[in-house]
């Protein structure tokens, strides 16, 4: 009976020591840190592994937010420069139409070649007309830029050159009196007035009524109606029958 005692305890204490083997941790190897992140995410419960998935879905759709936010504000970049490129257009559109209406106005005045005279007397300051055969090529080949070839950026640079080349021309209120209406039309305001005003110092140019009556809608175009009804008054004092005295009068209406 002893020997049967002996073995109950000798199994007993066998089956304790299996227990304590099984129940013991297996060793763990840190290889790299793998085998831990492994070993973590095994023993991770399941609210855990929720908690993780949506974190990271959460950063990707946080970075996926700031993409879409950086190219929401490329595109309207973007559209804004597209936008003012389109005005831009409209405007130059808009005043090469002027320019047109505004030449236009002037091809239906009649002008004759420049060996002809368009005033009879060849007086310096009035008349239009020179025995100088280069200069009255040149100055015709400046006005045929405008009405025959309409490259009026070539017509500025032509009459500036005629101005340079034949300073004391008879031609010379004339040439002043282009470069007005080519500015005028193009909106180049200071540069209209002064070539207008330089028109105006030739007491007996023809073109000096309209080069009043142009400083006068400068003038009226830069608000300041004041200044306009002083050169359309003038018109209407010192040329009182002419065409431009009856525009003028239009205007102090």
């Amino acid at each position: 009976m002893l020997g049967n005692l002996k073995r109950v305890i000798s199994l007993t204490l066998l089956a304790g020591a299996v227990n304590v083997a099984v129940a013991a941790p297996a060793p763990v190897l840190d290889i790299g840190g793998s085998n831990s992140s492994a070993t973590s995410r095994a023993n991770e419960s399941d609210v855990q592994r929720l908690e993780r998935l949506l974190e990271n879905r959460n950063r990707l759709q946080l970075q996926m937010q700031q993409r879409i936010d950086e190219m929401a504000l490329e595109i309207n970049e973007l559209r804004g420069q597209l936008e003012k490129n389109s005005y831009d257009m409209q405007q130059m559109l808009q005043r090469q139409r002027e320019l047109f209406i505004e030449l236009d106005k002037v091809r239906s005045q009649p002008v004759a070649p420049v060996a002809q005279v368009e005033e009879q007397a060849p007086a310096k300051g009035k008349g239009t007309f020179s025995a100088n055969a280069d200069e009255q090529t040149a100055y015709q080949n400046a006005v045929d830029l405008i009405l025959k070839k309409r490259d009026y950026t070539g017509a500025i640079a032509a009459f500036k050159q005629f101005q340079t080349d034949y300073p004391d021309s008879s031609f010379t209120p004339n040439s002043h009196y282009w470069l007005g209406q080519l500015y005028f039309a193009k909106k180049q305001d200071k540069d209209a007035v002064k070539s207008f005003a330089a028109v105006v110092s030739y007491k007996d140019s023809n073109k000096r009524a309209d080069a009043l009556m142009k400083l006068g809608d400068i003038a009226l175009r830069n608000n300041n109606a004041e200044q306009a009804n002083k050169y359309y008054q003038q018109v209407v004092s010192e040329y009182p029958n002419s065409a431009s005295a009856k525009q003028a009068q239009e205007r102090l209406k």
